[in-house]
């Protein structure tokens, strides 16, 4: 149970970080709608335009971690076959 709890946490660490690292989407939003609202004289779009971008970060943000998740299980998967192959060749 240890090691599913650890990899909770590395998956948290690595959502965290992404989604504080990568803000693209969240400035180019911002600088889109920033003349629009001036140009429209509302907050609105700044709000929806922010909001939206700093979503699509998040969501960009966890696909990465899962995809790196998935790379990091398969290369467990595959180590346990090879040695579980070794160690059954050396027993015949």
């Amino acid at each position: 149970m240890d090691r599913a709890g650890g990899g909770e946490k590395q998956m948290e660490d690595c959502t965290v970080s992404n989604a504080l690292g990568n803000i693209f989407f969240t400035v180019a939003g911002a600088l889109v709608a920033i003349p629009v609202a001036i140009k429209k004289k509302s907050l609105a779009p700044v709000v929806l335009s922010g909001t939206a971008g700093t979503m699509l970060d998040v969501i960009l943000g966890i696909a990465q971690c899962k995809r790196e998740h998935a790379e990091r299980q398969m290369k467990l998967l595959e180590a346990q076959n090879l040695s579980a192959n070794a160690s059954t060749e050396g027993e015949s």
